[in-house]
């Protein structure tokens, strides 16, 4: 009994690790995805300088520099074009435009 309560104790804790995890994710039926034309004007738009684009968890994601020289990974909506995320190389990262900054310890 004691090694059953254990083990769904243990699967819970892994589905719910999971579940965060997927937020990060990008669902978009490839039929709705904007070119990845779009997805480099959009760097540049931003003044960013695009060392790669290339596709993770179901979204666009930039790599490169952004107008002030600095490392940056930019997730990206594939559908809207929306930034989720921007990380810096100094470990500073800015979420969601609806989100507060935050800073990985």
């Amino acid at each position: 009994m004691k090694k059953t309560l254990a083990i769904l104790a243990f699967a819970s804790v892994t589905l719910s690790a999971v579940a965060v995890r997927a937020e990060d994710d990008c669902y978009v039926p490839m039929a709705d995805w904007q070119p990845r034309a779009a997805v480099a004007q959009l760097a540049e738009d931003n003044g960013w300088t695009v060392r790669r684009i290339k596709i993770d968890d179901g979204c666009y994601e930039i790599r490169g520099r952004d107008a002030e020289g600095r490392r940056i990974e930019v997730k990206i909506n594939p559908a809207t074009l929306d930034v989720l995320e921007i990380e810096y190389e100094d470990g500073h990262r800015q979420m969601r435009r609806d989100e507060e900054d935050k800073t990985d310890d």
